[in-house]
């Protein structure tokens, strides 16, 4: 097994909030609980998260994401200049329904006054001598869902302002997380996967923008963002399609961004969707550069359903047709709980699918 990150087996980030963590967040919020016991209960979840991770035989931990509200709503709540306005861009469920959902828009300037995510990290170095995984949503995040109306023109009267602004928010976090030890870092990229979606370039070519300009755009900004990052520090990127309470945004193969994600200098790896038929073929994979790896998202983190280790195994098999099995992981599709209410699966089925990983993965890198 790899003895750095990325490992053979792997998670996304976050893990089902318990029940005395959710009880705990709805007291806190309505004013019924003071913030010392909400946090008091919030490190005992972490440190339980922690101790799942280990059990079942992970070489990284995260903190579950437990303090979150959602994979990349903590981010901007945690920076000034902030509100919240709907996304042009709706959830999709297996029955055909769609969700409207919001997402952030600068209606003023936007300022760092502390560390994002640097007090979950120190956190969770002092729970286990394993890798900790810090997680970060990518700068796309934060425009894509309105595009250039993601901010009042009062404020930034144009685009190269925004991104200065975010950009600079961006490299000022990664630098704090550096100097706090932190040596795994993971960027959660959406945009880039519903790019892959013809309906979504359809409708962003509406806009009046263009699809591929914005790859370019967001690839662009990932690169200013990592620009000058400890060489100790591994950067893996997270693709997504939007996963809402077992729900998506997008379906599509990897094709239309692959050469240009993969070649990206400042990502070491790239964990990829791979647990249904909405992500593609492995097929794209052959654009993958000899120095980098693909973690491949097998196990899903939507449905209860337990996989096969065999079909598993043949599915990595298939993917090796096309880049090099040292190059590749295993880890499941996504997170299992991307917002506080978590997917449609309980704690005893999220336990059994990082134990699959695990097991998977023992056998196909023995």
């Amino acid at each position: 097994m790899a003895s750095n990150p990325p490992f053979r087996a792997e998670h996304v980030g976050s893990l089902l909030r318990p029940r005395a963590l959710k009880d705990a967040a709805r007291g806190r919020a309505a004013g019924t609980l003071d913030d010392a016991t909400y946090r008091a209960t919030l490190d005992a979840a972490v440190r339980d998260a922690v101790a799942l991770q280990e059990s079942v035989g992970l070489q990284l931990v995260t903190d579950g994401e437990l303090g979150r509200s959602s994979w990349f709503g903590f981010f901007f709540e945690r920076l000034e200049g902030f509100t919240i306005e709907p996304s042009r861009f709706r959830f999709r469920d297996a029955a055909g329904g769609t969700y409207e959902w919001m997402t952030c828009y600068a209606s003023g300037p936007m300022r760092r006054p502390r560390g994002i995510a640097t007090e979950e990290l120190e956190r969770l170095r002092g729970l286990t001598t394993r890798m900790p995984k810090a997680n970060l949503p990518t700068p796309s995040v934060l425009h894509f869902f309105r595009g250039d109306e993601c901010r009042d023109p009062a404020v930034y009267p144009d685009m190269d302002a925004w991104w200065a602004d975010l950009v600079g928010i961006y490299r000022a976090e990664v630098a704090d997380l550096a100097a706090h030890g932190c040596r795994y870092l993971q960027l959660d990229e959406v945009p880039m996967a519903m790019l892959c979606d013809p309906d979504v370039r359809d409708q962003v070519a509406a806009t009046g923008a263009s699809p591929d300009a914005l790859l370019a755009t967001y690839l662009a900004k990932v690169d200013e963002v990592l620009a000058g990052r400890p060489p100790e520090l591994t950067v893996a990127m997270h693709l997504c399609r939007g996963n809402f309470r077992s729900r998506w945004m997008a379906s599509g193969g990897y094709e239309p961004v692959a050469e240009q994600l993969f070649a990206q200098p400042g990502v070491d790896a790239f964990f990829l969707e791979y647990d249904d038929e909405r992500a593609g073929d492995f097929a794209p994979l052959r654009h993958l550069p000899p120095d980098k790896v693909v973690v491949l998202g097998l196990v899903s983190t939507k449905t209860p359903v337990l996989e096969d280790a065999d079909d598993l195994l043949r599915r990595i098999e298939e993917a090796s047709r096309y880049v090099p099995a040292h190059q590749l992981a295993v880890s499941p599709q996504c997170g299992f709980a991307s917002v506080a209410g978590g997917n449609s699966v309980d704690e005893d089925t999220q336990r059994r699918k990082l134990e699959l990983v695990v097991q998977v993965a023992e056998r196909a890198w023995s």
